[in-house]
C-alpha cells in the first residue's frame, strides 16, 4: 500500500493541474507534508479492520496516508467539486476496492450510514463548522468506536481542559463525558496552504464503552448549558432557572460551573431527569 501513494503524483501538481486555489468559504487550508499526514494517520492505530470516514479530503493528503495505512474501507466527503474530479482522477484508480468518495455536506450527513461498524472518522475539519461537527458526532458517540481531528488549538484546548482552568467548559465535559481524548501534537500554520491565522492541534477521542458517569445527553446539555452560561456566578444562582438545588447531590450552592467535575455534572443531570419525571 505505501508503495501505491509513493508512486502517486505529488500534491501541488494536483492542485496546479486541477485548479484547487483554496476557498475560504469552505474553510479549505490544504496540508500537503505527506510526513505530518502520514503521522497523523498512525496516531490512529491499526486501521486494518476499521471503516475511516473523512471530512473534506481537498486534494487527498490525509487521505491517502490514511489508505497507505492500510485501511479495511474508506469514505471521504466533499463539497467541492473541484476536489471530488482530483480525487476521482488519480486517488480512487490508485485504491479503487478501498476508497469510497461522496459528494455532499457533512453537516447534513448521516455518518453511521456511510458505512458499517467499526467506524473511525479522521479530518483536518474546516474550522468554521469543526465544533458543531464534533457535537453532533457526541450525540451519536456508540456509532463510532472514536475520532482522529484536527481543530485550531483554541478548541483543542477546551476539549482536553481541565476543572478549574480557563478553557475549561461545555466542549471539555461533554466530549470527556463520552470520550477518552489526548492531545497528540501541534502543527504549524506554516505547514498550510494557504495558512490559517492560527496553530493547529491533533486529537485523539476515544470512544468510552459507557459514558463517564449515567446521565442522558438532553439532561446533561441543559445542566452544564445553564451553569457555564453565567459562568462566573455561584450554582444556586446559574442552575435557578433548573429549579435545580446543587445540594440534593452534595455539592455546593456557592460553587462554580469551573469547579465541577464531569461526574459532578452527571449527578445534577440526573437530579434534573429525576424532576421531570
Amino acid at each position: 500500500m505505501a508503495q501505491e501513494s509513493d508512486n502517486l503524483p505529488p500534491l501541488r501538481e494536483i492542485i496546479a493541474e486541477h485548479g484547487l486555489a483554496a476557498q475560504k468559504q469552505l474553510g479549505q487550508n490544504f496540508l500537503l507534508d505527506l510526513n505530518l499526514t502520514g503521522r497523523i494517520a498512525r496516531t490512529a492505530g491499526d486501521l486494518s479492520q476499521t471503516t475511516v470516514i473523512e471530512v473534506g479530503p481537498g486534494p487527498g493528503g490525509l487521505t491517502r496516508a490514511i489508505l497507505a495505512a492500510g485501511v479495511k474501507h474508506m469514505v471521504a466527503v466533499e463539497r467541492d467539486p473541484r476536489c471530488i474530479k482530483a480525487l476521482n482522477s488519480y486517488l480512487c484508480p490508485a485504491y479503487s476496492t478501498q476508497l469510497e468518495i461522496i459528494e455532499g455536506d457533512a453537516l447534513k450527513q448521516d455518518f453511521a450510514s456511510l458505512a458499517p461498524a467499526p467506524r473511525r472518522i479522521m479530518s483536518n475539519l474546516p474550522y468554521n463548522i469543526a465544533t458543531p461537527l464534533l457535537i453532533g458526532w457526541l450525540k451519536n458517540v456508540q456509532d463510532f468506536e472514536g475520532f482522529t481531528l484536527m481543530f485550531q488549538k483554541e478548541v483543542a484546548d477546551r476539549i482536553v481542559a481541565k476543572p478549574r482552568t480557563k478553557a475549561y467548559g461545555r466542549l471539555s465535559i461533554m466530549c470527556q463525558w463520552l470520550c477518552e481524548v489526548r492531545l497528540e501534537f501541534n502543527i504549524d500554520k506554516r505547514a498550510f496552504t494557504p495558512p490559517p491565522k492560527v496553530q493547529s492541534t491533533v486529537v485523539t477521542l476515544n470512544t468510552r464503552p459507557e459514558p463517564l458517569a449515567p446521565a442522558t445527553w438532553d439532561s446533561m446539555e441543559k445542566v452544564v448549558a445553564a451553569a457555564f452560561g453565567q459562568r462566573r456566578k455561584m450554582l444556586r444562582q446559574s442552575l435557578k432557572s433548573l429549579k435545580l438545588n446543587p445540594a440534593e447531590v452534595g455539592l455546593l450552592p456557592t460553587a462554580r460551573a469551573e469547579e465541577l467535575s464531569v461526574q459532578d455534572f452527571a449527578k445534577l443531570a440526573r437530579l434534573f431527569e429525576a424532576q421531570k419525571s
